[in-house]
């Protein structure tokens, strides 16, 4: 048995994009567009699995958009989250919070945070290795909203 990916659906797959992609940083590995079913799927890689998800289907995340509008409860909190470690937690935090994105629990420790993609999905921020030295303005932060 192998992982392969987590679904999310997406009401809006350019805000999506732009979350999973633009400011979150993950690359789009393939696209997949079925007319007859009236949808798009859109598979994304953290930058360090694309290779991997490409030659041998590192696990990935899929964006289902359906072209229909549909309403989808707001990030269903007992799906949990998504989580992706990142370089230097302060400035991804930084990049999502100048496009926009509310940091929905500081890394005020160094090591861990919390935001939402558009579709109020939750993501969990972890600082690889050991964590950072605290520092402002995320140790004076508080939480915003649920994460």
């Amino acid at each position: 048995m192998r992982y392969l990916h987590t679904m999310v659906r997406v009401s809006d797959l350019e805000a999506s994009l732009r979350f999973y992609r633009d400011l979150l940083g993950l690359q789009e590995i393939r696209r997949v567009e079925r007319p007859e079913g009236r949808y798009t799927l859109v598979f994304l890689a953290a930058p360090e699995d694309v290779a991997r998800a490409r030659e041998e289907g590192a696990p990935c995340i899929e964006l289902t958009y359906n072209w229909d509008l549909e309403q989808y409860q707001q990030g269903c909190r007992n799906f949990g989250h998504l989580a992706f470690a990142v370089d230097n937690i302060y400035d991804t935090c930084r990049r999502l919070a100048e496009g926009g994105v509310t940091i929905n629990r500081p890394p005020r420790d160094g090591r861990m945070a919390f935001v939402k993609s558009p579709d109020g999905i939750s993501i969990e921020l972890l600082q690889k290795g050991e964590p950072l030295p605290p520092q402002e303005p995320w140790v004076s932060m508080e939480n915003q909203g649920s994460w």
